[in-house]
């Protein structure tokens, strides 16, 4: 191997925070090499948000067409998967081809190497290329990007099966007649029910006693009885005892039923990828499922190291991770913050109806010790809900530091539940007294509005 080559800069892991990152940095006069074993964009473009986006949207598109005859006439729904396909492969993913994503990172001025990178002691990285590997010492610091992989459970029979993850999901041309979905997360109600919407026979299965675990009991009942109503079976509070495949799936329960299907989605989740990218070499235990950063994305315990996305722990996001990665920027760059604040996380999860989050949820808040106040509003009994009729199911709910007097979290569920919450991740990040937030006025009639009545609800 050849003597180490010096730059600035070096990011490993070019999901959307460290390209972002490595282009900024560039952009900022500092010469940067960005690596990736993958492709340069990560996860959310390919596999991730945006082609299951266009699955959701379009399977919405489907359902909205079906509740015409509930408000005003008749029409003729004939789902054709085709056209869900050939957008993700030439709109999305460009057939899966990080070209222009290459190019858009060298324009900044930034040096691209597509490799397997680890780290090699303070400040240095050394990345086994298919030319032989390439040496790397970076005068400011490394910023590890390395996101996240499926996990797939350690189930008796699975592995050497044909099932899928996210990742072949997103790339299908024809779908399954039937399909068992494991895990009732985000990604596998979203994805049971944009298939489902295509005429697919689906079952979810999920081992904890709820759908959407993260979430609020109000909103994980919302979704599973609206999964429910389009013909989904949801099965909670059963694990899965083994999988078999020959020519289909037989899926068997820990209680001792079965299910079949023509196909199987793992959606269990995420597991970090830092066991092989050499921790150990900058005196950190390489077994960590997340790196431990202070306020301006420093890695605590080693030395010119940053961290950003999934493997800080902080929320596996796309926003989190943009919002990271200027964090650092401004940290690389010596600019004074603003540092990183994570009082108002937010989320959405893209069902239909659609759940946005922010913040603690009333158990997080009680578990932490606050004086806790709750209000409660169905969607679907605001003037909005009552106009929009079919698909107005959700329920909004806020959490309160009653001693502070202010919101500490909230959920909105319903048509676009993720929109709704906005409001409330600011009163959340900005400490907006709830006195101030009851006097406002509130557009009438919008969801919006009721969140008015949830927060006349706090009590």
């Amino acid at each position: 191997m050849s003597e180490a080559e010096e730059v600035d800069v070096v990011v490993v892991g070019l999901g959307p925070g460290g390209e972002h990152l490595a282009a900024s940095l560039a952009r900022a006069g500092l010469s940067v090499v960005g690596v990736d074993r993958r492709l340069v964009g990560g996860e959310c473009p390919y596999f991730g948000c945006i082609p299951s986006k266009m699955m959701i949207r379009a399977a919405d598109a489907l359902a909205e067409a079906r509740r015409v005859p509930v408000l005003g006439g008749d029409v003729d729904v004939r789902p054709d998967w085709t056209t869900v396909a050939d957008r993700i492969r030439d709109e999305a993913t460009d057939d899966w081809d990080d070209r222009v994503a290459v190019e858009r990172l060298e324009k900044a001025g930034a040096r691209f190497v597509r490799g397997e990178a680890r780290l090699d002691g303070p400040r240095r990285v050394v990345v086994a290329t298919a030319d032989g590997d390439v040496a790397l010492s970076a005068r400011r610091g490394v910023v590890l990007n390395t996101g996240t992989e499926p996990a797939v459970p350690p189930i008796d029979g699975l592995a050497g099966t044909p099932y899928w993850t996210n990742r072949d999901a997103v790339r299908l041309r024809e779908l399954p007649s039937s399909l068992v979905v494991l895990g009732g997360g985000a990604i596998g109600c979203e994805l049971a029910q944009a298939f489902s919407r295509y005429g697919v026979e689906v079952s979810v299965v999920e081992a904890g006693e709820r759908i959407l675990g993260p979430e609020e009991p109000e909103a994980s009942a919302v979704v599973a009885a609206a999964l429910e109503a389009e013909g989904i079976a949801v099965r909670t509070g059963v694990g899965v005892r083994e999988v078999a495949h020959d020519g289909a799936f037989r899926v068997g329960l820990a209680d001792g039923t079965s299910l079949a299907a023509q196909a199987l989605l793992v959606a269990a989740g995420r597991r970090t990828n830092l066991a092989d990218v050499g921790l150990d070499t900058v005196g950190l235990d390489a077994g960590v499922r997340a790196l431990d950063v202070d306020e301006r994305m420093r890695v605590r315990g080693a030395e010119g190291l940053w961290a950003v996305g999934d493997i800080t722990g902080k929320g596996a996001f796309t926003h989190m991770s943009m919002y990271q990665a200027n964090v650092a920027l401004r940290d690389l760059t010596g600019e004074d913050g603003p540092w990183a604040d994570y009082r108002a996380v937010s989320r959405a999860t893209f069902t239909d109806p659609e759940v946005g989050s922010v913040g603690l949820t009333e158990k997080q808040a009680r578990d932490a010790g606050l004086h806790v106040g709750v209000g409660v509003t169905k969607l679907q009994e605001s003037s909005r809900g009552w106009l929009h009729k079919a698909g107005n199911e959700g329920v909004i709910k806020v959490v309160a530091d009653l001693d502070r007097g202010v919101l500490v979290g909230a959920t909105a569920v319903g048509p676009s539940g993720g929109e709704i919450v906005g409001m409330l991740v600011t009163a959340i990040h900005a400490e907006v007294p709830l006195s101030t937030l009851r006097g406002m006025h509130f557009a009438y009639p919008t969801f919006h509005r009721a969140i008015e009545t949830a927060l006349s609800d706090v009590s």
